[in-house]
């Protein structure tokens, strides 16, 4: 009889420090962002390039407002390739987008 395979060891979290002015709305912010992981994934699956491209110019626009500079970045790189209608690069985006907001550890401090 053999062991059982061991699990993998769970992702690291990704702390962010956020101002605590922004304390009220940032889990509103984080929860929109996972309703553009879904919409995201049905308009890959209609290749709706153009919601792709505003999507991510939004995320481009608002991450960094609100302190969490990796969604800007996905955002910028989501919107020039929506531009481009590169679909392995969105979904990679899109991957990274929902990993980074299942990792995500909110600080809020000053």
């Amino acid at each position: 009889m053999t062991d059982p395979q061991p699990s993998p060891p769970s992702p690291e979290r990704i702390t962010v420090h956020i101002d605590p002015d922004l304390e009220e709305i940032i889990p509103i912010f984080l929860a929109n962002r996972q309703k553009d992981v879904a919409t995201l994934r049905t308009a890959i699956a209609d290749k709706d390039f153009e919601t792709i491209r505003m999507l991510g110019h939004r995320m481009k626009g608002d991450g960094g407002g609100y302190g969490f500079a990796a969604i800007s970045e996905i955002g910028g790189v989501m919107e020039l390739a929506a531009g481009r209608r590169d679909q392995p690069a969105i979904e990679r985006q899109t991957a990274q987008l929902e990993d980074f907001l299942a990792r995500v550890h909110v600080v809020f401090r000053a």
